[in-house]
């Protein structure tokens, strides 16, 4: 029996119609088919078609009878031909032909976090060429409120991830099954999460419903509605200072009190992720490592410029990602914003990064040079203890020690330009300027999360 594809269901609807048509005008063939179906129907060797064909959801049957209704008109009588019809021969266009090597997913990839470069991995796991399609400032902001981070800030970010081998601008909000097939993906890939468009509706359900959609498991414990929260809390101090033209600040403070409470929620990271997102790699003995240290929190452009530009004058680079209390202690009783583990797997999704310190000290001491066979060390123009940037910063200590004074007394200490300006400060601004629409955002993204928590089954991650 020869195979038959079908673009569409239109095409499938037709061919269909057709069947049936030919069908009615066969009673032995009729009397064959309804006896089948009133029967106990245990063929054995059919058994699993059987059931597919039982199984046939009711969306599926109601679309059939509707297609029916809108393109078979009963204005005319109907005259049924003995003569046999010639059918026509038309050249079969419609098999699929995506690669399913080629995995597409999307996203607004809005303050990046541990929990978006997990899916990326996830999604890159499942074929071997990752397509990313980034939604457009735009485009987010009619699905689902203003973004923080702009869309070329977004874009750029998707770029330098190590799992990403190609990335659609202005990607849009609902993919298509001609989306898929003009960039050649078979499958798209989604969390066990429903991502909802401006219409309501399951942005993946087109491609669900034609078998071209893959879920992974939605990382546990953070969320970009988690992190826009903590930035609203903090920032509550700075609220009076702006004018309010919807809401006042007292209430807007209870709400929030209210909203966030259930939200209490913590990254829980496994060996087994932390080995996923790991280089595994190791310095040949003739490389020039190189080494730089940071918070990297709220993960952002400028961490992967500096992180590029380091990569550049060496072979190997190392980065120490200081941890929370260290965090802590230098900035402010409010940070680190996100936990070390999800620093530190945001920097090792990196395509520059080779290796990771995971509570690298605040000062650069012999011991660690030595031990690591660094060459250089570097840091870019935004300092980690500029004394401008702990002006906001509430409980933060101001210190005299030079944390890189011992890398500039052997003759290793480099500095390099940052090429994008573009600050932690500078995130909580964006929050500050615009704090009723996040704030109203986050209302809503809180409720579904918490639909999504209390309805959740187990996925098994990639």
């Amino acid at each position: 029996m020869t195979d038959i594809s079908f673009s569409g269901k239109e095409s499938l609807f037709y061919f269909l119609s057709r069947m049936i048509s030919l069908t009615l005008n066969n009673e032995e063939l009729k009397t064959m088919i309804s006896a089948f179906w009133v029967s106990n129907k245990r063929v054995d060797k059919n058994i699993l078609l059987i059931q597919d064909a039982e199984n046939l959801s009711e969306d599926f049957i109601k679309e059939f009878q509707s297609f029916v209704h809108n393109n078979f008109s009963l204005s005319l009588p109907l005259e049924i031909s003995q003569e046999p019809i010639q059918l026509k021969k038309i050249p079969i266009h419609n098999k699929i032909t995506a690669d399913p090597d080629r995995i597409y997913m999307d996203g607004c990839f809005d303050l990046m976090h541990s929990g978006h470069f997990n899916a990326i991995r996830q999604a890159k796991a499942l074929g071997k060429i990752l397509v990313v399609g980034v939604h457009s400032d735009a485009e987010i902001a009619r699905n689902k409120g203003p973004p923080v981070m702009n869309e070329q800030e977004r874009y750029a970010l998707a770029r330098s991830c190590k799992w990403v081998d190609e990335v659609i601008e202005d990607a849009p909000y609902s993919p298509t099954i001609t989306l898929l097939d003009s960039i050649n993906c078979m499958y798209a890939a989604h969390g066990d999460d429903l991502s909802i468009n401006e219409n309501g509706d399951d942005c993946m359900s087109i491609l669900k419903r034609e078998g071209r959609c893959k879920i992974f498991k939605r990382t546990e414990g953070i969320s970009t509605t988690q992190i826009v929260g903590k930035l609203l809390l903090m920032t509550k101090e700075a609220w009076c200072n702006v004018s309010t033209p919807l809401k006042s600040n007292e209430l807007i403070d209870q709400e929030f009190e209210k909203t966030s409470s259930g939200l209490k929620k913590s990254l829980l990271t496994t060996s087994r992720r932390i080995s996923e997102f790991s280089n595994k790699k190791e310095p040949k003995p003739t490389d020039t490592i190189v080494y730089m240290d940071g918070t990297f929190d709220l993960f952002h452009i400028g961490h992967v410029e500096t992180m590029r530009r380091a990569k550049e004058m060496g072979d190997f680079l190392i980065v120490g990602v200081h941890d929370d209390q260290t965090v802590n202690y230098y900035k402010g009783s409010n940070f680190p914003i996100m936990s070390l583990h999800d620093r530190v797997m945001c920097v090792l999704s990196t395509k520059f990064v080779d290796e990771v310190i995971i509570g690298a000290p605040w000062n650069i001491t012999k011991q660690l040079i030595t031990g690591f066979n660094i060459k250089i060390i570097v840091q870019g123009t935004v300092h980690k203890g500029d004394p401008e940037a702990k002006k906001w910063r509430k409980g933060s200590v101001d210190v005299d020690e030079d944390p890189y004074e011992v890398a500039k007394e052997m003759g290793i200490y480099r500095e390099i330009e940052s090429a994008n300006k573009l600050d932690t400060q500078d995130i909580i601004n964006r929050i500050v300027e615009n704090r009723v629409n996040y704030f109203s955002k986050f209302q809503v993204f809180t409720q579904r999360e918490k639909k999504y928590d209390d309805n959740k089954v187990f996925v098994q991650e990639v």
